[in-house]
């Protein structure tokens, strides 16, 4: 998508967002891309959108969605490594540390709710957040070490909905408990483990080709997701959707 103009975003993107008027400001967002290097090859979970939604409708996608302020604030058993938590703050379009923080819980919160996923370290867990009950229950202290950067994407202009999204990634290794009925909520109507070559080729927005496309070209020399990894970053400037790297 490095270089399309507006229009040709647009274009691209006509099928998976509903458009809308004025500029939106973007609201922060974050997505887990799951991994599963178990088989040979690697692999990603997604999971289908309903076609009622008007964000990404019956598109395949990750795991992911709003950011929660209070999200700050849910103990965890571990933090993000130092190189992580500063590609997080960001020197474009910073944010906080407690924001970069609430962005990377929110991930695995979202991962937990969507695809019924714990991620993290067993252990006695407590705390009143109530998007965060499923880890007390089942006893699973959410853990941030596991997660790395590996994108971040702004939604261009003229959508009815925008965002500054965050993508992560861990892997399957990483979680703690797997619920054998899925979430708690209905956001994927569909969860499916999908070879990156494959997964590529389904029914997805292109800007989630795009970021797989860079995953694959990173594991191809990182195969272990070294933290502090470089990491692009799309969004719109001058009537062109452009590619940086933080």
């Amino acid at each position: 998508m490095d270089g399309m103009t507006r229009s040709e975003v647009d274009k691209a993107e006509s099928k998976d967002f509903a458009l809308g008027k004025g500029p939106l400001r973007p609201r922060d967002a974050a997505t887990l891309i799951l991994l599963d290097n178990s088989g040979g090859g690697v692999k990603v979970l997604m999971g289908r959108r309903h076609r009622s939604h008007a964000f990404m409708p019956g598109k395949f996608v990750f795991p992911g969605g709003r950011t929660d302020p209070a999200d700050s604030r849910v103990a965890a058993a571990s933090e993000l490594p130092a190189p992580e938590a500063a590609k997080l703050t960001g020197a474009l379009r910073p944010v906080s540390a407690a924001r970069a923080r609430a962005i990377a819980m929110s991930a695995i919160r979202e991962t937990y709710e969507e695809a019924g996923l714990l991620i993290g370290t067993r252990g006695a867990f407590a705390t009143r957040a109530p998007g965060w009950q499923g880890f007390v229950e089942h006893g699973v202290q959410p853990s941030l070490d596991r997660l790395r950067l590996v994108a971040r994407a702004i939604t261009p202009p003229g959508r009815v909905r925008r965002f500054d999204t965050r993508f992560l990634a861990a892997w399957r290794g990483d979680v703690a408990v797997a619920l054998a009925d899925g979430g708690p909520t209905n956001e994927l109507e569909e969860l499916v483990w999908l070879p990156l070559g494959e997964a590529k080729q389904a029914d997805i927005p292109t800007i989630t080709r795009t970021i797989l496309g860079e995953l694959e070209s990173r594991l191809a020399t990182d195969p272990g997701l070294r933290p502090g990894g470089a990491v692009p970053f799309y969004r719109m400037l001058h009537n062109r959707f452009q590619r940086e790297v933080l």
